[in-house]
């Protein structure tokens, strides 16, 4: 085969997939927030008085370790620590329905392991990001949590943030008093 030939016709046809590409508009509503996005960031965000960053970040890592996590990761100038901890996740109520239709199947001629599909543990993770606010009067502190699912048969089932709002809140209590605490150095 003729090698000018070969590279004019590669070139030609990658020049025309990005032709193609470069038509591709964004879908509406590509950048736009989703529902919920203002609700999750008010409950996931508190504001300190207090311009101390490392006070912020010490306190932060304590209140993570007194609620059973290990540190993972942690950078005091960019405010920011990381977390996880192991946690069980099976649920009688998953086991129960899983073996029920095990039974039903069985029954029908077929059988299916629905129990291996079964939560079985996780781990929470926990990003705490605390920056100066905009007129740099106070600290900003966000947290989330996020957990991965892993089943019976140790597959990764899923994957999500929590949006539970007293897991939120116990940890930014638990903040507010050891922020308070190491102010007063006690």
């Amino acid at each position: 085969m003729n090698k000018p030939f070969y590279y004019l016709k590669q070139f030609f046809v990658a020049f025309l997939c990005l032709g193609i590409i470069g038509c591709v508009s964004a879908p509406a509503g590509f950048l736009k927030p989703s529902e919920g996005y203002l609700e999750r960031r008010q409950l996931q965000t508190r504001q300190y008085d207090t311009t101390n960053e490392e006070q912020i970040v010490s306190a932060v890592a304590g209140v993570l370790q007194d609620l059973g996590f290990t540190l993972d990761d942690s950078e005091t100038k960019l405010g920011l620590v990381s977390a996880s901890k192991k946690a069980d996740a099976t649920s009688k109520g998953q086991i129960a329905g899983a073996v029920l239709l095990d039974m039903l199947s069985a029954v029908g001629g077929s059988y299916s392991n629905n129990t291996a599909r079964c939560d079985k543990s996780q781990i929470i993770k926990a990003s705490v990001i605390a920056r100066p606010s905009l007129d740099g009067k106070k600290m900003m502190v966000r947290v989330t949590f996020q957990r991965i699912v892993w089943n019976m048969s140790n597959q990764i089932s899923r994957v999500e943030t929590i949006n539970e709002p007293l897991m939120y809140q116990k940890f930014f209590d638990s903040l507010s008093k050891s922020i308070f605490l190491e102010a007063q150095k006690i």
